[in-house]
């Protein structure tokens, strides 16, 4: 049998970052800490904590942690059916649930549906934030328990389902666009016309770029991890962008931002992945989940 305490401060020591956060928010000594993690390595022959700022899990730590997480699920379960066991000397027990979503659904349609569900349910949420190609693969390692996904297959021991399409509008300030397209877009002007990305795993413009140009285009590029800042940097004319029609029909409704050719919207279906853990809590968030998507999503 696994040292369940042990399991609890290797989670912590993932979730808080480092050791002496860990020990704070377990209530012991930062020294009880690392004998737990130690004894636990020994216990399963291998590096758990890769011991860095912030500290990080082994492959191995991973899997143990989302065993964790979903232990603490089923838990909580239990502790609905029985209240008694709900009060501990800290207060009432909320269970984690890690969570890797892409930035524009948090931007979007996603913040208000989780908020309004961890306002209502004993959890404490963890949102790690990815590219929508990538977010599927934390969920693979064993880092989270359900994620907002670009991929249809799930992995295994996962459940998915479809939550629609996000579209996306490639647009730039009127003086963007008369600085670098007044002649037209095409692979000549976008090889040249800056454009915004959030990080070196997106490649939402370089789709776009393909199928209007039928080839690659090498493309300058700004680098920008936040959907709120693709706006202001669109709006200030720092480069190009596809950016979700949710957030910026504001701006298109009143010009300050152009699309750079009407009527070629590229839309993103999105899916939903769950560890297949049998838990009321986790199907309740992906039933709040579910529900947002119908009103905030195109239709799968």
């Amino acid at each position: 049998m696994l040292d369940y305490a042990a399991l609890a401060a290797l989670a912590a020591v993932i979730r808080e970052g480092s050791f002496e956060r860990a020990a704070r928010a377990l209530h012991v000594t930062p020294s009880a800490i690392s004998q737990r993690i130690r004894l636990l390595e020994e216990r399963v022959g291998c590096a758990l904590v890769i011991r860095d700022q912030p500290c990080r899990a082994t492959e191995t730590g991973r899997r143990l942690c989302r065993h964790v997480d979903q232990v603490q699920l089923l838990e909580q379960d239990l502790q609905g059916a029985l209240p008694a066991l709900a009060q501990t000397a800290q207060g009432p027990t909320r269970a984690s649930v890690p969570v890797a979503v892409n930035a524009d659904s948090l931007a979007t349609w996603l913040a208000p549906a989780i908020a309004a569900f961890a306002a209502g349910h004993p959890v404490l949420l963890q949102v790690a934030v990815d590219d929508q190609d990538h977010t599927a693969e934390w969920l693979r390692s064993g880092a989270v328990l359900a994620a907002v996904s670009a991929t249809a297959r799930p992995a295994s021991g996962c459940n998915s389902r479809p939550l629609g399409a996000m579209r996306y509008l490639a647009a730039a300030s009127p003086a963007f666009m008369q600085r670098y397209f007044s002649l037209g877009v095409g692979a000549a002007s976008l090889a040249l016309a800056p454009s915004l990305v959030f990080n070196a795993k997106d490649e939402l413009q370089a789709r776009w770029v393909r199928r209007l140009c039928h080839r690659h285009v090498e493309l300058p590029r700004h680098a920008l991890p936040s959907s709120h800042a693709f706006v202001t940097a669109g709006l200030a004319g720092m480069g190009w962008g596809l950016h979700p029609q949710a957030l910026i029909q504001p701006h298109l409704d009143n010009g300050s931002l152009v699309e750079l050719l009407p009527d070629t919207p590229l839309d993103v279906a999105l899916h939903w992945h769950t560890a297949r853990a049998a838990s009321g809590l986790l199907d309740g968030l992906s039933g709040a989940i579910l529900a947002a998507a119908r009103t905030g999503l195109l239709p799968p």
